[in-house]
């Protein structure tokens, strides 16, 4: 079977779509966990947090995690603040080690979905 120029641009623009998508899901999957780790007192900060939409870099797709309060940043950081039990400093860096196979999973079936290949998870 030849493969012409129009099925090669086609696959890249599932590809891409999918990889997007893929992208997309699996920073709501790191959100969520991040979500149960985050420190709580009112739930301001838990609130913040989203996924922004992600972007074409060069080759590269890109996306980002993020809480959006004044004191989000000092939180994460500073391992010399006390929380309750099974809330931690490094909420959103420790949610997205723990999750990097899931992460990548779901960004493969994101991009199997969009080709329209065979579902793994």
């Amino acid at each position: 079977m030849a493969l012409n120029r129009l099925d090669l641009a086609k696959a890249d623009l599932a590809f891409r779509h999918g990889a997007q998508a893929g992208v997309r899901l699996a920073g709501e999957h790191i959100l969520q966990v991040s979500n149960q780790h985050v420190p709580l007192l009112e739930g301001t900060l838990e609130r913040s947090g989203k996924v922004s939409e992600p972007q074409v870099d060069g080759g590269d797709v890109v996306g980002a995690v993020s809480y959006d309060t004044l004191y989000a940043v000092a939180q994460h950081e500073d391992l010399t603040f006390h929380h309750s039990e099974g809330r931690t400093a490094k909420y959103l860096e420790n949610a997205v080690n723990s999750t990097q196979g899931v992460a990548l999973a779901i960004i493969a079936q994101a991009i199997r979905n969009e080709l329209g290949g065979p579902a793994k998870l």
